[in-house]
């Protein structure tokens, strides 16, 4: 099973080693199709990240956009 969502950065924190990154699903109603269909299948969440990685602090910038996939490794 996989699940992929759009997702738009809405803050970026930052600290001396880190960036906390808030990111929470695109929104319909716009002219962009692909943006309106992942707002049918996802509208809703919200997603939180610490990124410590030294070759990205600083890169992720409110307003970008991402896809976020979710793969299942194992069912339980």
């Amino acid at each position: 099973m996989n699940i992929r969502a759009k997702m738009c950065v809405n803050e970026v924190i930052s600290n001396t080693y880190s960036d906390q990154v808030k990111l929470s699903p695109v929104c319909g109603g716009g002219t962009s199709a692909e943006d309106n269909s992942f707002a049918k299948a996802t509208p809703g969440g919200k997603l939180e990240l610490t990124i410590d990685n030294p070759a990205l602090k600083g890169a992720i910038k409110p307003g970008m956009t991402f896809y976020v996939d979710l793969s299942l490794i194992e069912a339980k």
